[in-house]
């Protein structure tokens, strides 16, 4: 138990040791590897642990490879086939002017929260500026879609 606390913790403190699940070395690869673990001094632990990796992800291959002599198909191809997606109606986009209705009255309860806990003074500036902020963007939104209305039924 105790030398399986340690391995963990040396795979989670040093991304370096940890292989990936799905490599596979070649007899040339496997031999540079274990001359750079001699080269870098690693410990026994870590060459062993290195040295285990690598002999499972080749048991994996070999199973891998038995079952496409076995079955024909890639057992990674049973496993990529997911159900179709669903496609969903896109939701409309929010209507910016609307948006901009519901922000004014969350700053007016806002305020009138305040006001009824004595605080309004102090928000009232800061809120009416927010609220005057957004009037002057309706404005402007509403001045843009008079103008592609107007445009529109002089072209019909």
């Amino acid at each position: 138990m105790a030398s399986q606390n340690r391995m963990e913790a040396v795979t989670k403190e040093t991304a370096f040791w940890r292989c990936p699940k799905s490599a596979v070395y070649t007899p040339e690869t496997r031999k540079l590897l274990k001359e750079m673990m001699k080269e870098s001094k690693l410990t026994s632990f870590q060459q062993r642990y290195l040295t285990d990796t690598m002999r499972r992800d080749l048991e994996k291959e070999k199973q891998r490879l038995q079952t496409i002599l076995a079955t024909g198909k890639d057992p990674a191809e049973w496993k990529r086939k997911a159900a179709p997606v669903r496609q969903q109606d896109p939701a409309p986009e929010p209507d910016r002017f609307e948006e901009l209705v519901k922000e004014v009255q969350e700053r007016k309860e806002f305020l009138d929260a305040m006001e009824a806990l004595g605080q309004g003074k102090k928000y009232q500036g800061i809120i009416l500026a927010e609220i005057s902020q957004k009037l002057r963007e309706m404005e402007d939104i509403d001045r843009r879609r008079t103008e592609e209305l107007r445009e529109a039924l002089a072209t019909t």
